[in-house]
């Protein structure tokens, strides 16, 4: 798969390249990173790429001769099919795990577009940009860290990259539910134990436990994410478990002593 990274700073999309999942999906040669700077495009003597906004306001804009001509040299350069072209904006979608899914099986070709200062000039929005993503109700000072997420989400669900599949079908959001809590050794520290199932070797009762902790945490912490998707009738018949047993416990919400 193919993702390239429209940037004035490309030193920080190559700096997350060199870590991780990213790196190892690298190196397997199932990702390769392009970056693009729009500097390389300016007509100006000081490589300069921004101007103020007509009508007044605060803070500069990225002009748009620049960032089309990193983009279309981008699209130029992908040698499969047309790539999306997607600008990560405050303006843009909710970008959640279904997007990225979605890319990452189809490996479809990505252009990455990084703003900067107060954003981008819209005509470059309305001729070059298929779609905006937000990361979401936050504002950074670039696109490059949202740039790099995607990067990073993209790259662990690709084929042979994590080690054990099996984690990334297990992770927050996959089944629309937050994660259950996890424990590993030692078997007691500071005082806290860890829940007797896990060391029961009853599978059975291990899955529905991590099951009903997944279900829990997701009502207490997301119940706009619970309420969107569910409950089923399995989880309505553990909510109901859960009630009647009066528990009111969090595992990941416990308090320091």
């Amino acid at each position: 798969m193919r993702i390239s990274v429209v940037t004035l700073f490309p030193e920080l999309v190559d700096a997350g390249n060199r870590c991780g999942m990213v790196r190892s999906a690298i190196e397997k040669e199932r990702l390769t990173v392009a970056g693009y700077n729009p500097r390389d495009w300016s007509t100006d003597r000081n490589r300069r790429v921004d101007d103020r906004p007509f009508g007044g306001g605060p803070g500069m804009l990225l002009q748009p001769g620049p960032i089309s001509g990193a983009i279309d040299a981008a699209v130029a350069e992908t040698d499969a099919a047309r790539p999306l072209v997607v600008a990560l904006s405050p303006q843009g979608q909710r970008l959640d795990r279904h997007v990225i899914a979605d890319w990452a099986e189809r490996e479809q070709p990505l252009v990455l577009v990084c703003g900067r200062y107060e954003g981008f000039d819209q005509r470059i929005l309305d001729s070059r940009v298929d779609v905006e993503y937000s990361l979401g109700d936050l504002v950074l000072s670039g696109g490059e860290l949202a740039a790099m997420v995607v990067v990073d989400a993209i790259a662990r669900r690709l084929p042979d990259v994590v080690g054990d599949a099996q984690s990334v079908v297990e992770d927050s959001f996959e089944a629309d539910r937050l994660d259950h809590p996890h424990y590993t050794r030692p078997p007691e520290w500071e005082g806290r134990g860890v829940p007797a199932v896990l060391s029961s070797g009853d599978h059975r009762r291990i899955a529905e436990w991590r099951a009903e902790q997944a279900l829990m945490t997701t009502a207490r912490r997301r119940p706009d994410l619970f309420l969107q998707h569910g409950p089923t009738d399995n989880e309505r018949a553990a909510l109901e478990r859960h009630w009647l047993a009066g528990s009111d416990d969090d595992p990941g919400q416990q308090t320091r002593d």
